[in-house]
């Protein structure tokens, strides 16, 4: 079986590449980074490390790679033999890959007759969605009832944290033991994968808020408020029990509003939450806070980790959530050079002010009680 997948990152080669190869699959990586691809035809395979307190290492092997920008047609021809594509990108490259997708998907309508799905992984709500509807830019009209018919882009929910890593050996990458990768059932065309570590559930919306909300904005929050009290590392966050008290309250607002709109058993989402500080505590992973917190904009978006919770539990219970706006204000004031998102939010707020700053990034009026929450909380 061949497995198509964009993206030879962290991600890409310790958690998706991991379970095709568990599942028997030749694993073709596409990818720009040419030092990383050459490593990967010449040496094929590549050590994974399971951070715990008993290390692992597991081989990953069958797989090959090609360079995106300077192959493209041997994209394509991969793309029209795969049984599956995946990405692990990241959201803002899926509209870079979507024109080699739809070349690949030209060449197998002309070839083939058959299903395939494309899954994006990525960290976001709808990323296969959203790369469907890139390809179908790039896609001729005349092909476009084909890929209705045949090619299935079920959205994903991925969750495994990937920390930045410098290792002497360009291919060995740590990941977390744990993850979670869940998929919609309900839009995949032809037969299911068959890959063990997917979870296939036919309504993803409630997994993808509970991951959203509890992963994201957890992380976020660690981050965000380590960054302000000085520290360098996840690590150093979590050992604060200030953060700690402060990221727990945000989770506990957040899952309120998760048992309250998909019905969550509140037993089991407090043990759910427990074990995602917990994972976030891990001393054998070593994670930079400017990893993790980088994007602040992006992460202070209206469908976001950080708002779009705050806003659901005023409109849920109407009352302020006290820890989520810390979170909120802890990201507004967020500030990193080598960030260009970062340094975008801080010229707007010196420019603008916090309260254009909350209608421009955040999508919040003026008139909605959790703007006024904010500002009181900035004393504005």
């Amino acid at each position: 079986m061949l497995a198509v997948h964009f993206g030879a990152g962290n991600i890409g080669r310790g958690f998706i590449g991991t379970l095709l190869f568990d599942a028997n699959y030749h694993t073709v990586f596409v990818d720009v980074n040419e030092t990383i691809i050459q490593e990967i035809n010449e040496r094929k395979q590549y050590p994974v490390i399971l951070a715990g307190e008993e290390e692992q290492e597991k081989i990953v092997s069958n797989i090959s790679g090609i360079v995106s920008t300077e192959q493209p047609e041997e994209v394509s021809e991969n793309i029209a033999k795969a049984d599956i594509v995946t990405t692990a990108v990241g959201p803002q490259v899926l509209p870079i890959i979507a024109r080699n997708i739809a070349e690949g998907l030209v060449k197998r309508f002309d070839e083939k007759n058959d299903y395939l799905n494309v899954i994006a992984c990525e960290n976001m709500i709808g990323g296969s969605t959203l790369l469907k509807e890139k390809v179908l830019e790039h896609l001729p009209q005349e092909y476009h009832a084909l890929l209705e018919e045949r090619v299935g882009f079920p959205d994903a929910a991925v969750d495994r944290i990937a920390p930045n890593q410098e290792n002497e050996d360009l291919l060995v990458v740590t990941v977390e033991p744990y993850y979670e990768w869940v998929v919609s059932r309900n839009d995949v065309k032809g037969e299911i994968p068959d890959i063990k570590g997917i979870t296939y559930v036919e309504d993803l919306t409630s997994y993808i808020e509970r991951k959203l909300f509890t992963v994201n904005t957890g992380h976020a929050a660690i981050a965000y408020l380590g960054d302000q009290f000085g520290y360098d590392t996840i690590k150093e966050a979590t050992q604060d029990q200030e953060i700690i008290t402060t990221v727990n309250g945000a989770l506990q607002e957040t899952g309120h509003v998760l048992i309250q709109l998909y019905g969550f058993d509140g037993a089991t989402h407090k043990k759910y939450r427990k074990k995602i500080v917990n994972r976030f505590k891990n001393p054998y992973l070593n994670d930079e806070i400017t990893r993790v917190a980088r994007g602040p904009k992006r992460k202070l978006g209206e469908r976001d980790r950080l708002i779009r919770p705050a806003l659901q539990y005023v409109e849920l219970f109407n009352e302020a959530p006290k820890y989520l706006i810390k979170v909120i204000i802890s990201a507004l004031d967020y500030s990193n050079e080598s960030d260009a998102e970062a340094v975008e939010l801080q010229q707007m707020i010196q420019e603008s002010g916090y309260a254009q700053v909350l209608e421009d990034v955040c999508g919040l009026s003026p008139e909605e009680p959790l703007y006024d929450y904010i500002m009181d909380e900035l004393g504005n």
